[in-house]
């Protein structure tokens, strides 16, 4: 991250769109990223199909378990809503 010089409280020389522009960079730099895809990732169609014909997160995990992916349901509910809200 970069260092910008403190702007100056004057305000006749107080620019708001940079001070903004300046804050949403440094968002972006202290933001973190997600490192590693979901081993769920690799079953999204088959989990999404079988949630909409019905299944439980309880029923999706004892699938997942049947192709050797150990996760807690409430992982699977988790992955599910951020599926679904895209």
């Amino acid at each position: 991250m970069t260092r910008t010089p403190p702007v100056s409280n004057d305000p006749e020389t107080f620019d708001a769109a940079a001070e903004a522009a300046r804050l949403r960079e440094q968002t972006r730099a202290r933001r973190h990223r997600r490192h590693a895809a979901s081993r769920l990732d690799r079953h999204a169609l088959e989990l999404l199909a079988l949630r909409d014909a019905g299944s439980t997160t309880s029923e999706l995990q004892r699938w997942l378990a049947d192709r050797r992916v150990r996760v807690h349901h409430s992982t699977v509910a988790r992955w599910l809503r951020r599926q679904l809200a895209d």
